[in-house]
């Protein structure tokens, strides 16, 4: 080819390119900007995310455990194992699960069988309780059945994963048909709705795009076919309503092409309503069985164990291990199993979550900013030290410290048997113990509250703006269709809505036009005074960016624009109050629980079980007293004093501070895994919320547990007094 003709094919390219950018406006391909990057940006951020991000301590592990020894998982496990790996975009293996699975197993099950071999030996030589001899077996069994778990734990991840992202694929299908309205580019609509929705989905997104960026496949098409096939089990709502989007590109008809994004957001939404709506029917009596069988039962069957201590040997440890470890691991397991079967529901980016907002999760101390997690240590250990001063005054000076309060209580109440103390017994020492719980809840509660509230606030009043905005965007996009110019439309809502969340944000974009100079673009998305700042919203933010793209093509494309966003957003806040509704009931049982009924049955527990031990230790005392200790008189038929002291040898009783205090951690556990599972019942997953609802229970809750644990330890402990003299 000559040169000539070199030149005119340089010269048309030229030409055309020209035209190509008069008739595309520059923000369309570059929509992002208040970052002003390029469109490989989205690859740029994958790739940073992916191949520079550091690995989390399973990945090290299993990658470390797989250098040592390589365990390769059974066919059918390792399939599923590798796409929970390819799914959650963790850099190991299946073969390192399972390696690091065997190691924690073979480490438990030896080292078990060490301190059991030691325990034995001297158990043999009368050094050591024989009850200790069941904690290598413990560790042996857990050793030996965590395995299988360990194992299948990126399958956690994975179902995790999923619930994240299947949370936000509402408001992933809502950014594509707001942008595949006004232009109908598959690839852009993914990258607009990938810096929207946030992480997890946001990551799977741009995966996409990436895979296409380094020729794994040839179109979008396909990357996006391919990465589908992955939700056919979970969300088959998510798969026709993309379906539905892809196939608008090939329409003709404008008509015909709107109708079909807009099928395409009402199928997402009667899908995730119809999902929600099983999985109301199907969550009740799996949850109702939790609560019977993993909070209620276990809580009345604490009535009979001081009993059962002193007649069987039961140790106050045992019950920990039981109540403290097994049950509370078995509660959460079974917790996040139903809720890893919730389907798709509504949630919103959490904006909150950028760095330019962590300061507010610190406290202001002076001119300082703290976190707050030491404090709320100093909280727990100030009160654990005032509930552990029995075991700490007992420990220094027994017969010394052991005031006499009455008759019948003192500071400590210590019985001395063949030269050895044992104790403390009693109800003082129980009311001190109860420090203990609440002095960890109020750490933890306050620790919760403190990075919660202030980020809470700001994003309620962006929710606020939220469930406003569709009649402000509706008013926006007549006042636009009428003739007025945006900037001047922008005044007319402000003035509208004056006294609402929704006038305060359009207020301060008229501000910023009016008193700044600012265009429509900076008045919203200026750094250091745009209006989005105030309100951190996905939603809005990507409606107001659709406003600024679509102004160029003319008045009445941003009117169209804004008119079909806002019945968008009417759309989901309907679905989003029908999910509610059916979520309600089950909601309302789940915070009765953690609000009132654990609490009060708690406390009412600790009290019967404070009055039971103190009315064994008193009737002993009283009866060696009537007898003279020679333990002759008969009491009750053949059965002499001696003999009733033989039955409940104080040594052998379980202590009052050890019950309550197995108790009161329990509970705390208790309220920690339940409003983990109604958070994200309601929410899917919304760490923001779960940390809100985390600090207002916990003080709440433990609170009320320890003023009914008080009160019935002190009615049952002077009952039990009354009746054991009587009896004496």
């Amino acid at each position: 080819m000559s040169g000539m003709d070199n030149d005119k094919i340089k010269d048309i390219i030229a030409r055309y390119d020209k035209k190509l950018a008069e008739q595309v406006p520059g923000d369309i391909m570059d929509y992002d900007s208040a970052e002003g990057g390029e469109f490989s940006k989205e690859y740029t951020i994958f790739k940073q995310e992916m191949l520079r991000k550091t690995l989390t301590r399973y990945e090290t592990w299993c990658n470390w455990a797989e250098g040592i020894i390589k365990i390769t998982p059974k066919e059918e496990d390792r399939a599923k194992i590798e796409e929970a790996i390819e799914w959650t975009h963790l850099e190991m293996s299946p073969q390192g699960a399972a390696s690091f699975a065997a190691i924690v197993g073979f480490t438990l099950v030896l080292l078990g069988l060490l301190i059991g071999g030691g325990t034995f030996a001297l158990y043999s030589f009368g050094l050591m309780d024989s009850a200790i001899i069941s904690v290598p077996v413990i560790l042996i069994l857990v050793g030996v059945f965590i395995i299988n778990p360990l194992t299948k734990y990126p399958l956690r991840l994975a179902d995790q994963w999923r619930l994240e992202a299947s949370n936000q694929m509402v408001m992933c299908i809502l950014y594509m048909v707001m942008y595949m309205r006004h232009t109908s580019n598959l690839e852009h609509a993914l990258k607009f709705s990938g810096e929207h929705v946030g992480f997890p989905l946001a990551l799977d997104l741009r995966k996409i795009l990436w895979d296409v960026e380094i020729q794994k496949f040839s179109t979008v098409q396909e990357s996006l076919a391919n990465y589908l096939v992955q939700w056919k089990g979970y969300n088959l709502s998510f798969i026709e309503s993309v379906h539905l989007i892809e196939s608008s590109l090939y329409e003709g008809s404008e008509e015909r092409r709107l109708s079909l994004l807009e099928k395409a957001l009402e199928v997402m939404l009667e899908g995730t309503y119809e999902n929600m709506l099983h999985y109301t029917h199907d969550v009740q009596a799996p949850i109702t069985m939790l609560h019977m069988l993993g909070v209620i039962l276990p809580v009345l069957g604490l009535i009979i164990l001081p009993l059962m201590g002193t007649l069987l040997g039961v140790k106050w440890y045992h019950l920990a291990l039981i109540y403290n470890v097994l049950l509370p691991l078995g509660v959460y397991y079974y917790g996040t199993q139903i809720l890893s079967k919730r389907p798709t529901g509504y949630g919103t980016a959490d904006i909150t979550k950028g760095p330019e907002y962590q300061h507010l999760r610190l406290i202001q101390i002076g001119n300082n900013y703290v976190d707050p997690k030491g404090i709320a240590y100093m909280i727990a250990i100030v009160f654990c030290l005032i509930g552990l001063l029995p075991l700490i005054l007992g420990f220094i000076d027994p017969i010394g410290f052991d005031i006499k309060i009455t008759d019948n209580f003192s500071l400590l109440e210590l019985k001395e048997i063949n030269g050895t103390y044992y104790g403390p017994f009693g109800m003082i020492p129980a009311l001190f113990s109860m420090m203990i719980p609440l002095g960890i809840a109020l750490g933890m509660g306050f620790y919760y509250k403190s990075v919660s509230k202030r980020l809470k606030k700001i994003r309620d009043q962006s929710l606020e703006l939220e469930q406003e905005f569709s009649g402000s965007l509706f008013q926006l996009g007549n006042r636009v269709e009428e003739g007025i110019p945006v900037e001047r439309a922008f005044e007319t809502v402000a003035i509208n809505m004056e006294g609402t969340t929704t006038g305060e944000f359009f207020s301060t974009v008229n501000h910023n036009l009016r008193k700044l100079g600012m265009d429509v673009k900076n008045a919203i998305f200026d750094p250091r005074k745009g209006a989005v700042l105030l309100f951190p919203s996905g939603l809005i933010d990507s409606s107001m960016r659709v406003l600024v793209e679509t102004a160029r093509k003319g008045p009445k494309v941003v009117a169209r624009a804004m008119i079909s966003i806002s019945n968008y957003v009417k759309k989901i806040h309907e679905v989003s109050e029908r999910l509610k509704d059916l979520l309600a009931e089950i909601l309302s049982s789940m915070n009765s629980q953690v609000k009132f009924m654990s609490p009060v049955i708690s406390g009412v527990v600790v009290g019967i079980g404070v009055m039971i031990t103190t009315i064994i230790g008193m009737l002993a005392k009283n009866i060696g007293a009537a007898t003279g200790g020679g333990g002759s008189a008969p009491i009750i038929g053949n059965l002499d004093a001696q003999g009733l002291m033989g039955m409940f040898p104080p040594e052998k009783m379980m202590l009052p501070f050890f019950f309550q205090l197995v108790v009161g951690i329990y509970l705390i556990q208790v309220i920690y895994i339940l409003t983990i599972m109604s958070n994200g019942i309601e929410n899917g997953v919304d760490n923001l919320n779960k940390e809100y609802m985390l600090g207002n229970n916990l003080y709440r809750s433990t609170i009320l547990y320890v003023i009914v644990s008080a009160l019935f330890t002190v009615g049952f402990s002077l009952l039990a007094s009354v009746v054991s003299s009587t009896i004496g």
